[in-house]
């Protein structure tokens, strides 16, 4: 049983995982996991299946002010997810045959490496037409999304978002309300594959999903209002920090040490760079 201060807590930082999914199209529910499994206290596994569906319902929210905007693609979006969510459920299957602690260790990387996407920035897409070739890749790149998806139960916004914009040739805006779209099909596919070997303490599944829910809806409002750059590149450390203590708990001594550090040095690393570029001239 979640104790009130602890729930509280939990609550709090669902509206921030939804602020973010909310403005950025990914990246929030990358924190969905470590929350309930350290501050909740759920098992991993739990933690993982409970994660999909707060991070599919709180997409969802967010999808529609994005389609308001008409910064969703539907084409390109349903071909993309219809590719990960395959890999999404068989994911979810095959996690009930992976340690938790594996799986936790799995997540951390997942989030090194979306903290690091966060923090190098995305390269704007050009306004031209994708190639055939791009097209091709567009069933194995949203099959390996889906797999990271059901598996972690990262809704891989992250992965989605440069996918879209480098194979699809979409612009950034569009790629990030499509992305949602993708995240949404995506969860509810890992949803289905987990629930086949894990139970879901429903009345915390759904406070948490109302939580973020009312993050998302204020992040979608404020997508125009909040530099993007500086929002991700802060999120983005953040998001490093929290893997290297997933990182910390879950390997054991010294590896538990000697890669949290390396991640750390890396990231210290980037900081002191892009504070050492000179400022982007004006127009």
């Amino acid at each position: 049983m979640v104790l009130e201060p602890i729930l509280l807590l939990v609550l709090a930082c669902s509206i921030i995982v939804g602020l973010t999914l909310g403005l950025l199209g990914g990246g929030g529910s990358i924190l969905m996991v470590p929350l309930l499994s350290y501050v909740a206290g759920l098992d991993p596994k739990q933690a993982i299946t409970t994660s999909l569906f707060v991070v599919g319902v709180t997409s969802i929210a967010s999808l529609l002010p994005h389609a308001r905007a008409h910064n969703v693609k539907w084409g390109p979006g349903l071909i993309f997810a219809g590719a990960s969510m395959s890999g999404a459920f068989l994911g979810g299957l095959g996690s009930s045959l992976i340690p938790g602690p594996v799986l936790m260790t799995a997540f951390a990387v997942i989030m090194l490496a979306s903290a690091g996407n966060m923090i190098r920035g995305r390269k704007k897409s050009a306004a031209a037409q994708p190639g055939q070739r791009s097209l091709m890749l567009f069933a194995p790149a949203g099959l390996a999304v889906g797999l990271v998806t059901g598996l972690v139960g990262a809704g891989g916004g992250f992965l989605i978002v440069p996918a879209l914009a480098l194979l699809a040739g979409l612009k950034m805006a569009e790629a990030v309300g499509t992305s949602l779209l993708v995240i949404t099909l995506n969860s509810a596919a890992g949803l289905l594959g987990h629930l086949n070997s894990t139970t879901v303490n429903w009345p915390l599944a759904l406070a948490i999903t109302a939580a973020a829910v009312a993050g998302s809806l204020i992040g979608a409002r404020l997508t125009s209002k909040v530099p993007e750059k500086k929002l991700r590149r802060g999120f983005g450390y953040f998001v490093l920090a929290m893997g290297v203590v997933v990182l910390v708990q879950e390997l054991p001594s010294p590896a538990n040490l000697i890669l949290p550090a390396a991640a750390l040095a890396a990231g210290l690393g980037r900081f002191i760079y892009q504070r050492r570029l000179p400022a982007a001239p004006s127009n």
